[in-house]
């Protein structure tokens, strides 16, 4: 992509209402912008990060075995007085009332709208298990919306909802999404911590979020140091395997959020090992067992022709709000810098003198090569000064830079940095070219 063709507004100045640096450095690099509170526009280069995320989270439910539909925005609200949830959810609910004078919702959540769709089709146990998600728009009014994309009210979530004959079934399925969790976020270079959670509005008995460590945090946590040494599962794990040993690793050592902290069992940890600080939740999952099969007759005929109803669970990973977790966990002073793997692209190459036909031809055939090599490059073609250039590609963070000035090209040499490191090479096209592929497409 050619920035003389790309919409990218970069903000020289921090604006007053940014109060973490997630949001401070997502308005500057033009990623978002502010409509009214807590809900935003995606710009360009915040969306291409957005679908990253969103690649890798459908790919890692698929391995789980989970079935992708999309389910509206706008729900019946008849479904929630059904569940009993309409009246008791409260304020954060967005209540709507339609020409008809129906009224309507704009959804915070999926159980009662997936649980209708699964009570019209499935009738029997040879049917289960089943596992069905969206990834859909949500909105929820909170009292004060702030940290831009990490407390909105409007946000992207990937909800997924379980469906099982029993208890023991169901347990299985959360642990096919808790070790589809943790190599979720492991993709996206973050090392996110399942810790004991309270189940709020959800309901249930079993509940983990999923927290990132980081000091911009909004609640406090507690957790063993030697969860922060546990491998995550490998990329060939069998999900239909036994996967209790994994869970039981990752849920023995004590973490917990501080709605759920118990502070004797904490203290009984060797005080070497006890970690209390600020985290982030970017997922959590639920098992509620029949709280709404029963409360809407969602059932199934078992294989002794007795109905039952399903026992369920629901799992949910903020794809919105883990933009604003990947900055607060890959930032410096210059700016963002982003794993290859949510990249918005992956290098930044810089043509210092456009117009000059050395550096416009050198560049012009690196972008041509790098693009066809499947990388993606933002080719700066601009006619700007240096300084402005360099402060832009560190802004936004892309994982190498790639500059191209009269200087170096003279010698036949680009500047290729390292953003995570710094490292600075000079290296012939050639090199440049081959180094780039070698830790791209890996």
């Amino acid at each position: 992509m050619r920035l003389s063709r790309y919409f990218l507004p970069i903000l020289k100045e921090t604006p007053k209402e940014a109060e973490i640096v997630s949001h401070r450095l997502m308005l500057r690099a033009g990623m978002v912008r502010q409509q009214s509170a807590g809900i935003y526009s995606w710009l360009p280069l915040g969306l291409r990060v957005l679908r990253k995320i969103e690649r890798i989270v459908e790919e890692e439910q698929a391995r789980a075995g989970a079935v992708q539909l999309l389910m509206p925005t706008i729900q019946p609200a008849d479904l929630w007085r059904e569940s009993g949830r309409y009246d008791a959810y409260g304020k954060e609910m967005l209540r709507i009332t339609d020409r008809h004078e129906r009224d309507m919702l704009f959804g915070p959540t999926n159980e009662e709208m997936i649980t209708d769709i699964f009570r019209s089709s499935v009738r029997s146990y040879k049917d289960l298990p089943l596992n069905l998600y969206h990834i859909q728009w949500k909105f929820r009014d909170e009292v004060r919306p702030r940290f831009g994309v990490m407390r909105g009210r409007e946000f992207l979530m990937k909800d997924a909802y379980s469906f099982d004959i029993d208890k023991e079934s169901a347990r299985h399925a959360y642990n096919r999404m808790f070790v589809s969790y943790l190599r979720t976020f492991e993709r996206m270079g973050l090392q996110a911590i399942p810790m004991k959670a309270d189940t709020g509005p959800i309901g249930g008995d079993m509940s983990h979020e999923f927290i990132i460590l980081a000091s911009t945090g909004e609640s406090e946590v507690f957790l063993d140091k030697a969860l922060l040494d546990l491998d995550t599962p490998a990329a060939d794990t069998d999900f239909f395997a036994d996967l209790s040993p994994i869970v039981e690793a990752w849920t023995t050592p004590y973490a917990a959020t501080d709605e759920m902290h118990d502070e004797t069992a904490f203290g009984a940890i060797a005080e070497d090992r006890r970690v209390s600080a600020r985290g982030i939740e970017v997922g959590h999952i639920f098992y509620f067992g029949t709280k709404y099969s029963d409360a809407m007759n969602a059932k199934v005929a078992t294989s002794e022709g007795t109905e039952v109803p399903v026992h369920m669970g629901s799992y949910g990973i903020g794809v919105s709000r883990l933009l604003g977790a990947l900055i607060e966990a890959h930032h410096d002073d210059d700016g963002i810098i982003w794993p290859a793997s949510v990249a918005p692209f992956h290098v930044g190459l810089v043509n210092l003198k456009a117009g000059d036909a050395l550096t416009d031809g050198a560049c012009e055939d690196l972008y041509a090569k790098l693009e066809a090599a499947g990388i993606e490059v933002l080719y700066d073609d601009t006619d700007g000064r240096a300084g402005a250039k360099f402060a832009t590609m560190d802004l936004i963070g892309l994982p190498f830079q790639v500059v191209g000035g009269p200087r170096g090209l003279k010698d036949g040499l680009f500047e290729v940095k390292d953003r995570a490191t710094g490292e600075k090479e000079m290296l012939s096209p050639e090199a440049t070219l081959n180094k780039l592929v070698a830790a791209l497409t890996a």
